[in-house]
């Protein structure tokens, strides 16, 4: 299931930079085209931040990466109690 996110992943990626490159630089579009393509890139993006937050958890979840160094509830709520002393 990883590898397949992370295909997605890089396909989003790729679409969000090839559309949005046309989007930018092209002169000869029209206004539907470029709406078009900016939908595209947007969906790109929006597609590959997803996947990638999907990878992320997932290897985390795994093991294979380690995991961020968040504060379980006990120990953030400990620390606001002694924040305002």
């Amino acid at each position: 299931m990883a590898k397949l996110i992370a295909i997605i992943n890089v396909i989003a990626w790729a679409g969000f930079w090839a559309f949005g490159y046309i989007a930018i630089t092209s002169d000869d579009l029209t206004d539907s085209q470029l709406v078009v393509a900016a939908i595209l890139a947007f969906a790109g993006l929006v597609t590959g931040i997803l996947a990638y937050m999907k990878l992320v958890r997932s290897s985390e979840a795994s093991g294979y990466a380690k995991g961020s160094n968040q504060l379980n509830a006990e120990a953030r709520n400990k620390a606001q109690e002694e924040w305002g002393k």
